[in-house]
């Protein structure tokens, strides 16, 4: 199992160095304004922030992206709260992820856990990425499990067969009396193809 890590030296040895906040802020509705997220974000020291009203399930969060380009080594990242910036745990982890690879760290003002500056928090967050993974391995494990006994129970997977059963050995009857591809697939509204891939073993399949 693949754990998402947050590497501690790699951090602190790049916050030594000049480092710049910037914020990020988001609201998803018309209906909601950005200042408070503002006012908090620059009174917790962002220098510069990148604001945007966006759906969190959107996947061109323009200004998300022009903050993460904009992030350097020592730099931070901030949000006033952690669903901001992501819509779903992996999305989160993936954010991180591009933060901890450019030596930058993350901080979110209302999770308190949720600070790559720390020892603390960069536990709190490979925990996170740990969990996340298992879940993901128990949903393969059960989706998995699922299918094999879908196909024990005789349950076919993709899509349906473009003729039934009696067609294909109707069809496979014609084809080897000699009928022409293109006039067996016309009777049955298919392609020659569909008829020119038909085998006698697939009837036998349940």
């Amino acid at each position: 199992m693949r754990v998402q890590r947050f590497p501690c030296a790699k951090v602190m040895d790049t916050m030594e160095g000049a480092m710049t906040t910037y914020g990020y802020a988001r609201v998803s509705t018309d209906g909601q304004t950005l200042d408070a997220q503002l006012a908090a974000l620059r009174a917790a020291g962002a220098e510069r922030v990148f604001a945007e009203k966006a759906s969190g399930m959107r996947g061109d969060r323009a200004q998300l992206a022009r903050a993460m380009g904009t992030l350097g080594p020592g730099d931070v990242l901030l949000v006033t709260r952690l669903d901001r910036l992501a819509r779903s745990t992996r999305d989160l982890l993936n954010v991180l992820a591009t933060v901890t690879e450019r030596g930058a760290a993350f901080r979110s003002l209302s999770d308190a856990w949720a600070d790559t500056t720390t020892p603390h928090g960069r536990l709190m967050l490979t925990v996170l990425g740990g969990l996340a993974e298992f879940e993901r391995e128990l949903i393969r494990a059960r989706t998995g499990e699922g299918r094999k006994r879908a196909r024990e129970r005789g349950v076919r997977f993709g899509r349906k067969p473009k003729l039934t059963r009696h067609q294909a050995a109707e069809a496979l009857a014609r084809r080897e009396a000699g009928e022409t591809l293109t006039e067996i697939a016309r009777s049955y509204n298919v392609s020659h193809p569909t008829i020119g891939r038909l085998r006698r073993e697939d009837l036998a399949r349940p």
